[in-house]
């Protein structure tokens, strides 16, 4: 029996490719139905840009928005040094005496700033770490860029930069960006893919670890106590100038991290399943890594090294939006409120002595990874 054979010509090729992506699409709708509580609204942003989201989504993000607010008058009208609801008020219209605006305005001001942004960006850096590597662990703390951007913070710090500053700020993006730069070249040689970014990154964040404590071991007494103390993650004297930067810096990252937003979610089904569906992978790739990395840094550069929140954030935000991919809203607003939640807590906890704000996410962090676990032996006995 003789079998016809298609011609192949221009137009069976463009046909092929139409039903490679009809194929691709039917598979990203079936992969992705029944994930939202409502059905996707599309919103038109400048540039060109489309966010779309879920009513559900929307309406997370509106308690997490109010929930911050909340966060936000708790810290700013309570606190070891009292002063009057009145006073405050006045204060923040520009009025009040010198020591009122050195407490409100100086002090309690940008430390709740800088904590609803350095969680806001650090929110988002694990979201786009976790859709890169296709792996709930994928974190900056995890993966290792954490440790980098300390290690090059630790350099400008002990080199006698102090612990704020430009110099902290790039020391701590470009520590990020080359320990990216080594991981990737480790895992791009075999094709790079979730788990071996994963495994490299934790075997570069060890190395890392060990450079950090030598370090430290090797300065002067006062330098290594400041360093050690810079180390455990700290908002108790941050400042306006500290926190400005972080402030300028934020929007314009999450608009780009906004711009590579679907490609990712289409990434995570496969990176020959999103080319096929017209994503440019390995720039997509470069440029998330690089957004990533700048967030965990700038973030670093105030507030030291913040664990866990870039690791719990993103899986948080995703668990009670529903979302089937990265969801850049809702992590962002989902770190910033655990942030801020902790440092009040830091400040309270031990009234009037304040405890770094990285010892308390470290402990949320380990009873999120105990609840996780505890859930996963629930749902693996038999019913």
């Amino acid at each position: 029996m003789n079998t016809a054979k298609a011609p192949d010509g221009p137009a069976s090729r463009r046909s092929a490719t139409r039903r490679t992506r009809t194929r691709h699409t039917a598979t990203l709708s079936t992969a992705t139905q029944g994930t939202a509580a409502a059905p996707t609204r599309v919103l038109r942003l400048p540039g060109g840009l489309a966010l779309r989201y879920s009513g559900r989504t929307a309406a997370v993000m509106a308690v997490l928005v109010l929930a911050c607010a909340a966060v936000w008058a708790v810290t700013m009208f309570t606190g070891t040094y009292r002063i009057g609801t009145g006073q405050i008020l006045d204060v923040l219209m520009g009025g009040g005496s010198g020591t009122d605006r050195f407490i409100v305005v100086g002090q309690r001001l940008p430390r709740v700033c800088a904590a609803l942004l350095v969680g806001a960006a650090l929110g988002l850096s694990g979201a786009l770490f976790q859709s890169l590597s296709r792996n709930p662990l994928g974190s900056p703390d995890v993966i290792g860029f954490t440790t980098g951007s300390t290690s090059g913070a630790l350099v400008v710090i002990l080199a006698g930069g102090g612990t704020a500053g430009i110099g902290v700020g790039a020391g701590s993006v470009l520590g990020g960006l080359v320990t990216a730069a080594a991981v990737y070249g480790f895992t791009a040689t075999r094709g790079v893919s979730g788990n071996r970014l994963v495994l490299a990154g934790i075997a570069v964040g060890a190395m890392l670890a060990s450079v950090n404590d030598y370090l430290i071991t090797r300065a002067d007494l006062e330098s290594a106590e400041s360093a050690k103390a810079w180390t455990f993650g700290s908002l108790n004297a941050v400042s306006w100038p500290q926190v400005t930067p972080l402030a300028l810096a934020l929007p314009v990252l999450a608009v780009a991290a906004l711009a590579v937003g679907r490609p990712l979610r289409l990434m995570e089904m496969g990176d020959d399943t999103a080319g096929a569906l017209g994503v440019n992978v390995a720039r997509v790739r470069a440029v998330g890594l690089l957004l990533g990395v700048a967030l965990a840094g700038t973030a670093i550069a105030v507030a030291g090294p913040i664990g866990f929140l870039a690791l719990a954030a993103p899986q948080l935000a995703r668990r009670v939006t529903r979302s089937p991919g990265a969801p850049i809203g809702p992590a962002m607003v989902t770190g910033a409120l655990l942030l801020a939640t902790a440092d009040l807590l830091a400040q309270r906890l031990l009234s009037p002595f304040q405890i770094p704000v990285g010892l308390v996410t470290g402990a949320l962090g380990g009873i999120y990874l105990l609840w996780l676990l505890s859930r996963e032996r629930s749902s693996a006995r038999p019913q």
